[in-house]
């Protein structure tokens, strides 16, 4: 790409200032000072450059500008590389030195804004065929229905859609192919769980803790906003102002970047300093509160149970663990799937099926003894190449790079190969499903993004007009969340491993006094020695130390407080010779958020024909097409309708969705119809049909190449085209190209 065509591309990203009180051309961005040759470009292109910035100000990188000369994009970029590394060697001293919190979360706020600096940029400078007219995309989704906002006529509700007949079928199929690659390829065992959850089972997990944003209300209508969000885009707004100077727009973008950094205090403060207002009523907002992102609600008539919608289905298995560790006969490793709809209460959703409120989660957790974390078949996948961003790359200010999943895990760049194993397989899925593989990475997370419990975390990420999009999350969890299912419960979510050899174990047990219970408690002594007994050794050990320092001891069981005091319980210690050990197993969790994979999907397969921007259509592969055929005949002649019947017959005996259209418009619109629907294939009934050997031509959506074949055959080679089992090539190669009707016969 000509140098001028990366200037105009990258204007909606940065502001550039060309300086002209040095030999050489300087370029001014927000964090960085990085020089170009005097001599880059023609002397024709540096005059018009120069003539753009006299006639429109700071806004004339907005004008096309032509020039022969291409400048190296890891020139323009090196400077930008330099700061990261500079600050990830900062942040990693830090660590070392174990520095104070505060000055490393400080530390990090800094790395994290000079990456994205660094990724902008990058973005800013694609190529230009990778381009599209995202506008022009959304309205042909509206218009043929995929999916509309819900309860449109009423105004529409934001982060709600509905999906319809074409877009239902695409995720249909997209899930149904999930369950083939992955339950069924990998035997695992397939749950349907409640969405309604306890509050109990989500305090255990943490959501009701942490799971929060903040946000601010306008003070007079009482709307609501997420903080962050109305930070950025009030600085974005701030440094597009064309009064602004060069040093408040670096303030400007400075903050822009950093917002998602910002603790309560800090974006309270950053709010107030910049006369942030509401964006739909001008009125003041009030300070940032924590807002717990989760749905609540009351389970039962009375109330008095209170409950959320789920905001992950993950929790739904975890709490199943125990019954299905029975189910696979107490063996590890196993895995467990589950596919449902979760809810967040976003508070301000934006990019269409990117932020949404309720969506589809398919989620694998898959337990592992936690010493061994291998897989038995690994090394099926082992020399498949897939692009990694690791968290070391992404600290030295490099890109991307492309490993062998077997290499990496060697390397220790992966945490392990059952991890590694579920990574090559989420990139199969995705290449399957009509993800671009140069539009594709995982990103490793940073140790400061990272739950406190994962051993290791990659976001499988799509490149779209958003941006990069995390559309599916695989983690090693470590053994989190069973233990602290098992802490809230005492039900002891462990399973059993045959030692090699027997061995003597130290043991600690409380031994409740039942008499002395019994006269206290009456009838809630059952459940108090019950409660008693379940406790391991850490629980026995706590309650011993409470006994000596305070006398007591208190617990909530079932609601209620009881007190424990010493002469309640004896605590005993002994030696016993065990023949198995109880582990808590490891969770290696891939999750899948399939609207994020159906946007990204749609964009990537979007296209016009050349010569045509209007026709624009989905190249989606055959596997997901909503619909797989399209029957057409020629005409209205009544003579194509036993024909076009018994097709439709032979089809839908087959199972292939198709679609008849017998409508009056030219076959050459009623094509664009289907192809706008993405169907990928269609019989077209004409007047050779007619005449024996009684044959119809079948199109590629595609290539818009057809081929001539028998009636009798047309269904089974679509239905071997839909699944996969030929392509269009071996078709190519076994029927004549049609290119012209042969024969014409008055309708």
């Amino acid at each position: 790409m000509r140098f001028a065509s990366k200037l105009k591309l990258a204007s909606s990203f940065i502001k550039t200032t060309l300086c002209h009180n040095c030999p050489t051309r300087c370029f001014t961005t927000t964090d960085q000072l990085f020089k170009l040759p005097a001599n880059w470009g023609s002397g024709k292109s540096r005059r018009k450059l120069a003539l753009l910035k006299l006639k429109y100000g700071e806004d004339y990188l907005k004008f096309t500008m032509s020039g022969s000369e291409a400048v190296n994009l890891e020139e323009i970029l090196a400077p930008l590389r330099i700061a990261v590394k500079e600050q990830g060697d900062i942040v990693r001293k830090m660590k070392e030195e174990k520095a104070a919190e505060i000055d490393i979360k400080k530390a990090v706020t800094e790395l994290k804004a000079r990456r994205k600096a660094l990724e902008d940029k990058e973005l800013a400078f694609q190529a230009k065929d990778d381009k599209f007219d995202r506008s022009r995309m959304e309205d042909l989704l509206k218009r043929r229905f995929f999916y509309d906002n819900s309860f449109a006529i009423y105004g529409g509700v934001t982060g709600l859609f509905d999906f319809g007949p074409v877009g239902c079928a695409m995720k249909t199929n997209i899930l149904n192919l999930w369950r083939n690659h992955f339950i069924i390829e990998e035997s695992m065992l397939e749950v349907d769980c409640s969405m309604l959850t306890p509050e109990a089972v989500l305090k255990a997990s943490g959501h009701v803790e942490r799971f929060s944003d903040f946000m601010v209300k306008d003070l007079k209508t009482g709307e609501c906003f997420r903080a962050d969000h109305l930070l950025e885009a009030h600085m974005e707004k701030l440094s597009m102002d064309k009064k602004c100077t060069p040093e408040k727009r670096k303030e400007y973008e400075q903050v822009a970047r950093e917002v998602d950094n910002f603790d309560q205090e800090t974006l309270g403060q950053k709010l107030k300093m910049y006369n942030v207002k509401s964006p739909v009523s001008g009125n003041d907002v009030s300070d940032p509160i924590e807002f717990n992102l989760m749905f609540s609600t009351s389970i039962g008539p009375s109330g008095i149970i209170p409950g959320f919608l789920r905001p992950e289905t993950a929790q739904g298995i975890f709490v199943n663990f125990k019954r299905l560790l029975e189910f696979n006969q107490g063996r590890l490793p196993f895995a467990a799937a589950q596919i449902g709809n979760a809810f967040r209460n976003e508070i301000s959703p934006r990019s269409g099926l990117i932020r949404v409120r309720e969506f589809t989660m398919a989620e694998i957790e898959h337990f592992v003894d936690p010493n061994h974390k291998d897989h038995p078949k690994f090394e099926d996948v082992a020399d498949l190449n897939v692009t990694l961003y690791p968290a070391k790359v992404q600290l030295n200010g490099e890109s991307p790079q492309v490993w062998k999943i077997g290499d990496a895990v060697e390397k220790g760049i992966i945490a392990n190969n059952v991890l590694g194993y579920f990574m090559a397989r989420i990139y199969l899925f995705l290449m399957k499903i009509g993800v671009k593989s140069d539009k594709f990475r995982f990103r490793q997370h940073l140790d400061n993004e990272m739950a406190h419990y994962a051993c290791d975390c990659w976001d499988a990420e799509c490149k779209t007009s958003y941006g990069w999009v995390e559309c599916v999350g695989c983690a090693d969890r470590s053994c989190y969340d069973l233990k602290q299912h098992t802490k809230a419960t005492k039900v002891p979510l462990v399973a059993e491993k045959k030692l090699p050899e027997p061995k003597t174990i130290n043991v600690v047990e409380v031994q409740p006094q039942k008499s002395i219970i019994g006269k206290e408690f009456k009838r809630e002594a059952k459940a108090i020695m019950e409660f008693l007994l379940s406790f391991n050794e850490c629980d026995v050990e706590e309650l011993e130390s409470a006994l000596k320092e305070k006398g007591e001891m208190m617990y909530k069981i079932d609601g209620k407080s009881y007190t424990i005091k010493p002469n309640m319980v004896n605590i005993n210690r002994c030696q016993k010779k065990v023949h198995v050990e109880e582990i808590t197993p490891s969770v290696i969790e891939p999750s899948f958020g399939i609207g994020r994979i159906m946007y990204s999907i749609l964009e990537h397969n979007f296209a016009c024909r050349e010569g045509d921007d209007q026709r624009g259509y989905f190249t989606l592969p055959a596997v997901i097409s909503p619909v797989k055929c399209s029957v057409l005949p020629l005409s209205n002649n009544d003579q194509f309708k036993p024909l076009v019947k018994q097709l439709a017959s032979n089809l839908s005996k087959l199972g292939i969705s198709h679609k008849v259209d017998d409508s009056s418009g030219s076959i050459g619109r009623r094509y664009a119809r289907t192809d706008e629907i993405a169907i990928p294939f269609g019989i077209t009934v004409d007047f050779d049909s007619l005449q024996e050997p009684y044959t119809a031509t079948l199109r590629e959506r595609d290539s818009m190449q057809q081929i001539r074949a028998p009636l009798s055959e047309l269904p089974g080679i679509v239905s071997d085209l839909s699944t996969g089992q030929r392509v269009w090539t071996e078709i190519l190669k076994s029927y004549p190209l049609f290119e012209g009707q042969e024969s014409v016969t008055k309708s």
